[in-house]
């Protein structure tokens, strides 16, 4: 586990009041997930997700979204070559393990689905031709909030579905903002992460959250949640078969993270915003009365949680 503290030491040291932040990617990282980070513009998303990525001994590639990037400028194109007088591959930005897709609401539904196989099936196809990406690969991407942009293409369910979390960042604290402003202030630019993670202890993290033991009471529990967010009647889209996968996934990490080897139900209710909310809609008596955040948190109090010893 040292190593795991030893990357969230040096990115504490690069992001300043972005702890919990850092944890999530993190545990998406080790299972292979996807992060969504959204937040209003200037808070610091992409110096985030660029920071992460620098800690890894591991390919990193950036597409800044725009509404006219194609969907060929994510995956790659073949292409005919003139002087050897034959059809050329050339793979994207998608051919790397940490691929930023910074401002990706900004991308037309076209160009953003064109991410959707290679973020479920860890794969491409390019003019009948598949090819298989990197292991690990994870997309970081980054958005501002839809409804005050213009310009914007809000992500569809689909999409949404495929992150493993969708983490908002609020603004810094009074303190926090004085740190920013001491360290950035003289010198301005990026602080540099050093590499201090290979992408071989990164595939051993993973196997080893495979073996975190979970007890058969926290997979009811798991399930209950989800079947409850089906029926309840605030809420218009419930969760899938794959946000019970993620929701399993995620409380796994959380415990490998904190050097357990067991799920915890405070395991499940520690992911359960970050994995749930974007995957979830209200309906429309809901959003008149409720958010999103506030429906879930009751929703889960009145689920008992299981309180039986845990495979150790």
């Amino acid at each position: 586990m040292s190593g795991i503290l030893l990357l969230q030491e040096e990115l504490n040291k690069a992001i300043v009041g972005r702890k919990k932040e850092i944890k999530l990617m993190l545990m998406g990282l080790i299972v292979h997930g996807h992060v969504l980070l959204e937040s209003v513009p200037g808070s610091g998303k992409t110096m985030m997700a660029k920071s992460f990525a620098e800690a890894i001994q591991g390919e990193f590639k950036r597409l800044q979204f725009t509404p006219d990037v194609l969907p060929s400028d994510v995956t790659g194109i073949s292409y005919f070559h003139p002087q050897k007088q034959e059809f050329v591959l050339r793979v994207g930005p998608v051919m790397s393990n940490i691929l930023l897709a910074d401002e990706i609401n900004r991308a037309t539904p076209r160009t953003q689905s064109s991410l959707l196989e290679a973020m479920e099936e860890n794969q491409v196809t390019i003019d009948g031709e598949t090819i298989k990406l990197r292991t690990p690969f994870m997309v970081i991407a980054t958005q501002n909030p839809v409804e005050s942009q213009q310009g914007t293409f809000p992500l569809p369910a689909a999409q949404l579905d495929r992150f493993l979390f969708k983490i908002t960042i609020d603004y810094p604290s009074l303190e926090e903002e004085r740190v920013i402003l001491q360290q950035f202030g003289r010198s301005p630019g990026e602080v540099k992460s050093k590499k201090i993670v290979t992408l071989e202890q990164i595939e051993e993290w993973a196997e080893k959250v495979k073996e975190v033991a979970v007890h058969d009471d926290i997979m009811t529990y798991i399930i209950q949640i989800v079947h409850r967010t089906r029926n309840h009647p605030l809420i218009e889209l419930g969760l899938s078969s794959r946000a019970s996968l993620a929701l399993l996934q995620a409380a796994k990490a959380y415990a490998f993270i904190n050097d357990r080897m067991y799920v915890t139900p405070d395991d499940v209710k520690n992911v359960l915003e970050p994995v749930c909310l974007h995957r979830m809609k209200l309906s429309s008596q809901g959003m008149l009365i409720h958010n999103l955040a506030e429906v879930m948190r009751d929703l889960v109090s009145e689920i008992e949680a299981p309180v039986e010893a845990y495979i150790r």
